[in-house]
Formats: C-alpha cells, sequence, structure tokens
C-alpha cells in the first residue's frame, strides 16, 4: 500500500465562489515586485539530473535577472553532486555564461569557467567547486583577496523526482517540506526514472499566470476542445493542498465505484469503452503527442478485436494497463505498481508552487512551466515537456528547442489561442475580476491565495 498520511482528502470540502482581481496579471508594479516576494523565495524547477549526468555538465537557469548556473561537481547521484552558482564573475559583475541566441539556456561540459572580461578563472568540480583559482596580478590588491570574498555566490538545491530545484532564498526551507503534499503523493510513480520524449518552449503575449492557468483546470475543455466531448463527460475538480494544489475527474455518473484507477490520467472513453478508449488514445497521441505512450496507444486500439462488446469498464481497462504493462517490460520498460486507490486520490496533475505543473501518470508525465520574459506584465516564457519510461539507454536526445505557439501540436493551439485574447480582455474596464468555478477551477484560486500570501496583496474575496 502506497503511504498517503500526508494527504488531506478535501474531495468533500465545498469552497465559496471567490473572486480575484487583474493586478496580478496586468500591473507592472506587481511584476516588478515578483522577484523579490516570489521568485527569490520560492523553489523552482530548473532542469533534470539527466540534463547534468558527469562531473562538469552545466545548465543554466535565468528568472528575470537573476541567472543561476548549475553544475555536476562531484560523482555521484545524490544533491550532494550538484552545487547552484550565481552566475556572475566576482571581480566585476559579467556573466560567467551567456545564453546562446536562440536558445531557453546554456548547457555543455567544463572543468572551469574563466570569465570573458578579465580571465578570472572558477573551479566547478571537486572539493573547490566554486573558489576563484587564477587572478590576474592578485597581489596588487595588496592581500585583500582571499577564497572567502572571491568565490562564486552560492544557491540552496535539492533533487527531487528526477528534477533539480533551486532556491535564491539563504532561508529557505528544506526542498522536501516546501514540496509537501505533492512530494508524498507522487513519489510512487516514480517520476526520476522517466526521460524526455520532447520538450519545448516559447513566448506568449500574456502574463505567465494567464498562460499557467490555462493548464490547471479542465472546465475549459467543452469551450476549447469540443471534440474531446465525444469520449465522455468528465467532470473535473481542483483541489487547494497547502501551497500547491491538483486536478483531477470524478467517475462519469454511471460507473463502477470501485475503479479508483480510472480517476487518473490513463482513463477509459464513456459509452462502450473498448471504442471510446481507442479512439481517445489515437486522438491524443496523434493530435498532442501527451499523456500516453506508442505501447498505450498500440494496444488500446486493438480493444475493439480482442474484447467482446459488453465487456465491462473495468475489465477493458485491466486488460488494457495489463496488456500494455507486459508488452512494456518485455522491452525493458518496467512500470511501477501503483495501488488504485493512490492513483485516484493523486489526481491527474500537480500544481507545485508557483509556476510548475507534473501530470504524472505510471508510465509518462506532461509537465508545464510558466515564467516571466523580463517584467513586462504582458510577456512570458512558457515551456512543455513531455516524459515517459524507457529501456536502459534507449532514450532519444532532446535538448530545449524553441518552437512557435502556431507549430505546436494542434491541441495546445487550440489552448494556446486563448492566451493574448484572455490577458487583453482583463485590461477592459468593464472588466471586474476573474470568478473561478469553485470546483473545477479549485486550483485557480488556490494559486492567488498563495501569491496574496507572498506579495502582501491580491488575496481572493468571496464572490457577490
Amino acid at each position: 500500500m502506497n503511504e498517503m498520511t500526508s494527504f488531506v482528502d478535501r474531495s468533500n470540502e465545498t469552497q465559496p465562489a471567490e473572486r480575484h482581481g487583474v493586478e496580478a496579471y496586468i500591473s507592472p508594479e506587481y511584476a516588478r515586485a515578483e522577484q523579490d516576494k516570489l521568485w527569490r523565495k520560492c523553489w523552482l524547477q530548473a532542469g533534470r539530473l539527466e540534463d547534468i549526468p558527469e562531473v562538469g555538465n552545466f545548465i543554466t537557469y535565468d528568472i528575470l535577472t537573476d541567472s543561476v548556473l548549475i553544475v555536476r561537481a562531484k560523482d555521484g547521484t545524490g544533491s550532494g553532486a550538484i552545487k547552484a552558482f550565481a552566475n556572475v564573475c566576482t571581480h566585476r559583475g559579467r556573466r560567467l555564461v551567456d545564453t546562446p541566441k536562440g536558445e531557453r539556456n546554456a548547457h555543455g561540459s567544463r572543468a572551469n569557467f574563466v570569465c570573458g572580461f578579465h580571465a578570472w578563472t572558477f573551479d566547478v568540480t571537486g572539493d573547490n567547486a566554486g573558489v576563484c583559482s587564477y587572478i590576474q596580478q592578485k597581489d596588487e590588491w595588496g592581500g585583500a583577496l582571499s577564497d572567502s570574498n572571491t568565490r562564486l555566490g552560492e544557491f540552496k538545491v535539492d533533487t527531487w523526482g528526477g528534477f533539480i530545484w533551486i532556491n535564491l532564498d539563504p532561508a529557505a526551507e528544506p526542498l522536501r517540506n516546501y514540496l509537501e503534499p505533492a512530494a508524498t503523493m507522487l513519489d510512487p510513480f516514480q517520476l526520476q526514472n522517466m526521460r524526455t520524449r520532447w520538450r519545448y518552449w516559447t513566448v506568449f503575449d500574456c502574463n505567465w499566470k494567464v498562460a499557467l492557468e490555462a493548464f490547471n483546470e479542465t472546465y475549459h475543455v467543452a469551450g476549447t476542445h469540443p471534440e474531446f466531448m465525444a469520449f465522455g463527460d468528465f467532470t473535473g475538480w481542483g483541489r487547494q493542498q497547502g501551497k500547491h494544489s491538483h486536478i483531477g475527474y470524478d467517475l462519469p455518473k454511471d460507473a463502477d465505484p470501485t475503479l479508483d484507477e480510472n480517476k487518473g490520467k490513463l482513463r477509459l472513453g464513456s459509452g462502450d469503452p473498448r471504442v471510446a478508449t481507442a479512439e481517445m488514445q489515437k486522438y491524443t497521441w496523434e493530435g498532442v503527442n501527451t499523456n500516453t505512450t506508442q505501447t498505450l496507444y498500440e494496444v488500446a486500439q486493438t480493444l475493439p478485436d480482442v474484447l467482446p462488446e459488453g465487456t465491462p469498464p473495468e475489465d477493458v481497462l485491466k486488460y488494457w494497463l495489463e496488456t500494455a504493462r507486459a508488452k512494456d517490460a518485455a522491452r525493458g520498460v518496467i512500470w511501477p505498481t501503483v495501488d488504485a486507490a493512490h492513483t485516484g486520490a493523486s489526481g491527474t496533475s500537480w500544481q507545485i508552487f508557483p509556476n510548475q505543473q507534473i501530470g504524472h501518470a505510471v508510465n509518462n508525465m506532461l509537465c508545464y512551466q510558466a515564467r516571466p520574459c523580463g517584467f513586462d506584465p504582458d510577456k512570458c516564457y512558457f515551456e512543455v515537456a513531455v516524459y515517459e519510461l524507457y529501456p536502459e539507454g534507449g532514450a532519444p536526445e532532446a535538448q530545449w528547442s524553441y518552437l512557435a505557439p502556431d507549430q505546436f501540436p494542434h491541441v495546445l493551439q487550440q489552448d494556446f489561442s486563448n492566451m493574448a485574447a484572455v490577458q487583453q480582455g482583463m485590461k477592459n474596464v468593464g472588466f471586474r475580476g476573474n470568478m473561478p468555478n469553485p470546483k473545477n477551477e479549485g486550483a485557480v484560486t488556490s494559486l492567488h491565495r498563495n501569491l496574496a500570501k507572498y506579495m502582501g496583496t491580491g488575496a481572493p474575496e468571496v464572490a457577490s
């Protein structure tokens, strides 16, 4: 049985309808205040451990004016092998590593970093990681220079779920404490074993919150993706869990109440579950290439042929998942075993405050992240990454690549079509503020409740 002792099930709680204002989306002053009050205080997901597998590997992560240099400093796979430094020379403030034009971040492998201005050199491997090992004409400072006042500034860094997390606040709480209860609920899915299928970044003409919130609820499906409704009328929910939130679906009204596993991401279609599941998997695999795998898709296509008409939904689900699990195991892909009740309680995705979403399943995950693009409240970076389980050594090379919004799979383009229109609409003098669905859009309200705690403004009010 999977551990759920840290999880508070709020499925029976009734939340009041709330309204929150538009300051957080459109105010330049708010956008500037986020740097000190939010981005420099929270744990931020900055990369994957497989991005820096060997000593000397590095990546950078930028958030507004702050740039972080993350390096594999020692042998090993634990968090002690990872260091996070300020990406800036301690001499005159030049960035040590520039992001190549058109790239999301810099990445590569080096034994040390040499400042391009005056050639100060910093070690990044071994016990001396961060130490300035070479300074031209060092004696001319009259002995004022030391390892302590010339070494690189260092930030908190830790790992969980195969992700690398950084925090710019020296007084930050431990990562595990920060992530709960999400970490406990997601641990059984062994996200650390998944590898990238594809990952793209783009730029939207909207605030980062507008972009993120488009994926923090399922209430938009009927309006934005009407073709999906052919597979069933799935009622969604969103629930606050401390700093974080999670979303998911209720079972269809006529479903077997014991079908907990069907509350997760790997769901059956309604109606004839053999046919609907085959069609839904085909739509998902071909239309968006997320939330499933080729194995799941291929097995789903056989359901109408190998199972007789009238097969109960629970038997369709069991056959589909067990057959796909066995097919994957034969090629060296081993799914974790997660208790059905745990799968149901975990929902379909978790929103890690402030700006990360992890859509989880036993063999794949879909992740979104949104960040401000400078201090312009009308611009943001948006990232989409798909991961799955692969045989040892079988994962593709998948660095971050830029993709224009109109080049993404068409289902994501449907989501993207709302972004700029929402951003502009919230500037209308006649708009009185967002009023999310208390059940289905609870994760949106959760985000603003927590934002208000950090920012000191913008707390949602009971709608009237």
